[in-house]
């Protein structure tokens, strides 16, 4: 079977769609598939060997410059093409560009727009691309708001086009009201004409169904699923010298690190030589929001550290290592969680707010423990309880073992093959 994936770049940054889709496509092609993975806007970065496809479809530069300037699209293509080289964006995307939903309004209401938008032949050249040179046997969109390009794809692509979502949802509720309403009427639109949907929890199958007005036989849910090579801590470390908590996720308000500091703040009530180390990447548009998280921990300064955004595969396990139990109070509904799957996968335990996919993630592990969202109190209770060393280790075996057996990146791949082949058995 040939899947391709069409991924969207995170402009610079590592971003947990990218390398869940990364991730996934490895995992496909050791089970036997043959996988494209197309990026779209920018190339992806991964902490891992990078699967995805030397081009770039959609490239942000000239996306941004044809929803900006109606001159620009009718610049001839060779004249324009030069600026979706992986190599210029990424040069362009060095320090970053904005993927704050409250700045992207009307770029997502175009690109949704499909053939009858500013982006008419970029929606054409990956139909092309996928009809008539790639030719997979299915093709899945790693998120929603690359479905303006479905209907030109179904003109010229003869087999089943599926969706993943993966929090499309948290960028669409985070848009200006101006332009909340539109989006939302056209994405419902073109979400009709995917063949089906893919979630990973049972939870935003039930909630994407509401969300997009969507029957629930269009949804199948899949595993999330991580590479485990490398993440070779074991749920047998000893804890750290001084108790320390960790935080590993990007750096924005949505993430919740705020709720965890004012929790630290009481933790350290309770354990005075406790450790907090904060670790994601942190973009300008969030810089003023982590001065006031670390404002709040003022009184407790020199026991917080951040160490940035780990480069590599080997950093980040290094930084799980250095501590005792992971917490990320999301306010958002999380549909994922790659973090917590990936602490657990070290053997260190997490306290998680009880909801999104947190419940079932934990049901299924018993890797940490789950407290009401938005309560510090609740949340230093928990974390102090992982203090004690038989509790973190009873939590922290079941959840390095349980990862082992449900989360898998190759039993991921094993139930995506299934459910594929339902629509491409024909």
């Amino acid at each position: 079977m040939h899947i391709a994936i069409v991924t969207a770049g995170g402009a610079g940054m590592f971003c947990g769609s990218c390398m869940h889709d990364n991730t996934w496509a490895h995992a496909l092609m050791a089970a036997g598939a043959e996988v494209s993975l197309i990026p779209t806007y920018t190339p992806i970065r991964v902490d891992e060997m990078n699967a995805s496809l030397d081009r770039v479809f959609f490239g942000g530069i000239n996306v941004y410059l044809n929803g900006k300037f109606g001159f620009w699209r009718s610049v001839p293509r060779f004249m324009k093409s030069w600026l979706d080289s992986p190599g210029v964006i990424r040069w362009a995307t060095k320090k970053s560009i904005s993927n704050d939903a409250h700045e992207l309004g009307s770029l997502t209401l175009s690109m949704l727009q499909g053939e009858h938008g500013p982006h008419r032949l970029a929606c054409e050249e990956l139909a092309d691309f996928l009809g008539k040179q790639l030719k997979p046997d299915v093709v899945i969109f790693s998120n929603a708001l690359l479905a303006g390009a479905v209907h030109v794809i179904k003109q010229r692509f003869n087999g089943p086009v599926l969706c993943m979502l993966q929090g499309d949802d948290v960028f669409l509720d985070a848009l200006l009201d101006q332009y909340r309403e539109p989006v939302m009427q056209l994405l419902k639109q073109k979400a009709d004409e995917f063949d089906g949907f893919l979630v990973h929890s049972q939870f935003y199958r039930d909630y994407m169904v509401k969300y997009l007005d969507m029957p629930v036989e269009k949804f199948h849910i899949l595993p999330l699923g991580i590479d485990l090579s490398g993440h070779d801590g074991t749920h047998a470390d000893p804890p750290q010298s001084d108790f320390t908590v960790g935080y590993f996720a990007r750096i924005a308000p949505e993430k919740g690190l705020h709720h965890l500091a004012e929790a630290f703040d009481i933790l350290k009530k309770q354990i005075p030589t406790a450790k907090l180390k904060i670790g994601g990447y942190l973009g300008a548009q969030h810089q003023e929001y982590f001065d006031t998280v670390m404002q709040t921990l003022k009184s407790c300064r020199d026991d917080v550290t951040y160490i940035g955004s780990p480069e590599t595969l080997q950093e980040k396990v290094a930084f799980f290592r250095s501590v005792d139990v992971l917490s990320v109070p999301t306010n958002f509904l999380e549909p994922k969680g790659l973090y917590v799957l990936e602490a657990l996968a070290n053997g260190v335990p997490v306290v998680q707010p009880h909801h999104g996919a947190f419940p079932e993630i934990l049901t299924t592990t018993g890797g940490g423990l789950l407290v009401h969202p938005k309560e510090p109190e609740a949340l230093a209770k928990a974390l102090a309880s992982f203090s004690d060393h038989d509790f973190r280790s009873l939590h922290a075996a079941q959840g390095w073992q349980n990862v082992r057996l449900y989360y898998s990146s190759e039993y991921m791949a094993k139930q995506t093959l299934h459910v594929l082949e339902r629509f491409t058995r024909d």
